[in-house]
């Protein structure tokens, strides 16, 4: 039986509770036989039998019966057989773009409330009444989302911290209005009112949702942003003819044509013409790859200069690019213990706030106080978790922030948490330690320069064209090459000067007198380009891969903070040696297959280190130290927020009931903890990276 697979974006969810419970709806439906949940990415992985329409349908059903959305738009597009890629990410700008209206209306609405309940500006009847309005259309109108969610988690016995914003809210918003309407009816000369507090229980929570929503738009995208190295278009070829089709309706078998300056469509063999592909994207090491008929190729991998007539193997989520990404969302989807802790003592919270406020108010009832019901009120008030709910997403979010303006994308805080313990960093060497780009190394003579710089402008390859920049940067003036030949892997052929003259691997330029050629003076060379003139050895270039600039101070800095750097290289010893000696690296392992790397990275995990893999794009040493450092400032961030957070509740739960903070004092309380939590993850913004 054959299965279908898709994502729906599932909006709304805010805890781990929220994940249980839409995984157990979805779970119940016919047809579906597994279902994994992603909150970061606030997304749904369902898996359907054959009839993936009907079981789709349902498992949205199961989505919104459970208190959720799942846009429609995306079921159109699933329907269909179109991509949902767009329809995804239309409906997460969609979903933040309606947050952040409610957080600027909320705000704009609570700032004038809180002035009128702290001062004397407006007193009496007017002030009665707008405190009334302005509270009522906070809590009614974007605190509207909280209360649903909160009375649907009571509803499936799952409470969450929706289930606390929406008790604490709502609890002074109706203290508030029965306290209005006394005075309106005249029963009290001066009434106590909490619209400010029910308001700004919403518009702190608000706030930090809108952070969060930042960070989970960052993480998403980054896996969009892999995934569109896929064309969404591919040109197939049927009797010679080419029709421009969806990439994701390729099929094993298929011919595609793929043009110079074009990424590949879908993984397969290359069954006529040439070219270089870069494929850094899947294998790290930033040169070129020569193609020809035969060769496998990879979707998203970068056509240089040839055109090549491509056969499908796999296509769509089949690709290789396709399994990095949904391996990419696999990891943003293990939320980090630490991130737990809140959603875990939320379901044990609720009932013990509920349960101290009943229990407050009948002693005090029992005693005689006309003000049992108030303090019981100041209870649930000064208990929301505001401060608990913001902890970790507000560090999160400014860590997460302050990382991308460093050049580093951290993948939410279940990799923010991880990479605080790193203490072992394997890095690869081509395009990491090194600049990626080959240049000429050694004292050549010049003449020989001019004559294969000459015969190499004709070529596109990499180390032809550092061939050319090193004669430019000598100033010496090429001449015409003509009768040039290119071949694919071995080299190039022209004449210069009158003079016939091949370029290439030791056997292409000699021929039968390729033992000729003198060795390499230079053994740390990564390349070497052996050149002929006439049919006679006429010496050889050596091209070589420099570390970059700032590869020894990021180094310096990893070991600064007490972190081992290793060389991780499918390049020769001779040359891995040679950068890592520059660079300072003392641990390295050469000749590394892609496959082997990750059983180096387990042989260190089981000497009990906490390991990290780098590899291309990390070129600048403040970007290396920030995902090392923030990570760390970002974990001591939120152990301090969560610390202030059940302490402000263990003292303050006490205090209220004991009848020594009314729910006014009570409100500021809460108010003032949820901005301690935000300043304290808004110092985040400040961080400097060492050694940057």
């Amino acid at each position: 039986m054959s299965e279908t697979t898709i994502d729906l974006p599932v909006l709304g969810m805010t805890c781990a509770a929220c994940v249980r419970r839409v995984e157990r709806a979805i779970a119940g439906v016919p047809g579906v036989t597994r279902a994994e949940v992603n909150l970061p990415l606030s997304r749904a992985r369902i898996v359907t039998s054959d009839d993936s329409r009907a079981g789709l349908e349902a498992a949205a059903a199961a989505i919104r019966s459970a208190g959720y959305e799942v846009p429609a738009d995306v079921l159109d597009a699933a329907r269909s057989g179109g991509a949902t890629l767009a329809a995804i990410a239309r409906a997460e700008r969609e979903e933040v773009g309606g947050l952040r209206r409610d957080t600027i209306a909320a705000i704009a609405l609570t700032v004038p409330l809180v002035v009128l309940a702290m001062t004397d500006i407006v007193t009496g009847t007017p002030g009665v009444i707008a405190q009334l309005v302005l509270g009522s259309a906070v809590v009614l109108g974007p605190g509207m989302r909280y209360l649903r969610a909160g009375w649907i988690a009571i509803r499936h016995r799952s409470p969450d911290m929706n289930t606390l914003i929406a008790l604490g809210a709502t609890a002074a918003w109706l203290a508030s209005l029965r306290a209005a309407g006394m005075w309106f009816r005249g029963s009290v000369l001066s009434p106590t009112l909490y619209f400010e507090a029910g308001a700004a229980i919403i518009t702190f929570v608000m706030i930090g949702k809108l952070l969060e929503s930042r960070a989970r738009a960052q993480v998403s995208g980054a896996v969009r942003g892999l995934l569109s190295l896929a064309p969404p278009l591919a040109h197939r070829v049927v009797d010679g003819t080419e029709t421009d089709v969806d990439a994701g309706a390729l099929a094993p078998g298929d011919v595609i044509a793929v043009r110079p300056g074009e990424r590949i469509a879908a993984d397969g063999t290359v069954v006529a013409g040439t070219s270089a592909l870069d494929e850094s994207l899947l294998t790290g090491e930033s040169l070129p790859v020569d193609k020809q008929e035969g060769s496998p190729v990879y979707a998203g991998t970068l056509n240089h200069h040839g055109a090549l007539s491509v056969r499908v193997a796999r296509a769509g989520a089949d690709t290789g690019l396709a399994r990095i990404a949904h391996a990419v969302e696999d990891a943003q989807g293990q939320k980090a213990p630490i991130a737990r802790l809140a959603d875990r003592v939320s379901a044990y919270f609720v009932p013990a706030v509920l349960a101290i406020a009943v229990g407050t108010g009948l002693a005090w009832w029992l005693a005689g106080s006309p003000a049992a019901l108030e303090r019981a009120i100041a209870v649930l008030v000064i208990a929301c978790p505001c401060a608990l709910g913001l902890a970790t997403p507000a560090a999160v979010a400014v860590g997460t922030s302050r990382g991308a303006e460093l050049g580093v994308l951290f993948a939410g805080g279940d990799a923010l948490e991880r990479a605080s313990r790193i203490d072992v960093v394997c890095l690869d060497k081509t395009g990491t330690l090194t600049t990626g780009k080959p240049v000429v190394v050694g004292d050549i003579d010049s003449e020989l320069l001019c004559v294969v710089a000459s015969l190499e402008q004709a070529s596109e390859h990499p180390l032809a064209r550092a061939i050319v920049e090193a004669a430019k940067a000598r100033k010496i003036a090429l001449e015409r090459a003509t009768d040039v030949t290119v071949e694919p892997g071995r080299g190039i052929t022209g004449t210069v000067g009158g003079h016939a003259i091949r370029v290439g691997t030791r056997e292409f330029a000699g021929g039968e007198h390729s033992l000729r050629f003198p060795g390499s003076a230079n053994v740390a060379a990564a390349s070497v380009s052996y050149v002929s003139i006439d049919g006679k050895p006429a010496g050889a270039l050596e091209l070589r891969d420099e570390p970059s600039a700032g590869a020894r101070r990021v180094i310096d800095t990893l070991r600064d903070m007490a972190i081992e750097p290793v060389m991780v290289t499918g390049d020769r010893e001779a040359p891995a040696r040679a950068i890592a000696s520059a660079v300072g690296i003392t641990k390295i392992h050469f000749d590394v297959r892609p496959t082997a790397k990750a059983a180096i990275v387990d042989t260190e995990r089981w000497g009990g280190h906490h390991v990290a893999m780098v590899g291309d794009g990390v070129n600048d040493a403040p970007a290396l130290a920030a995902a090392f450092g923030l990570a760390r400032a970002t974990m001591h961030t939120i152990h301090r927020n969560l610390v202030a957070a059940f302490a402000y509740n263990l003292v303050c739960i006490p205090i209220a009931a004991a009848g020594l903070a009314s729910p006014m004092y009570a409100a500021a309380a809460m108010s003032l903890s949820s901005v301690t939590v935000l300043l304290s993850s808004l110092r985040l913004k400040s961080y400097a990276a060492r050694g940057g």
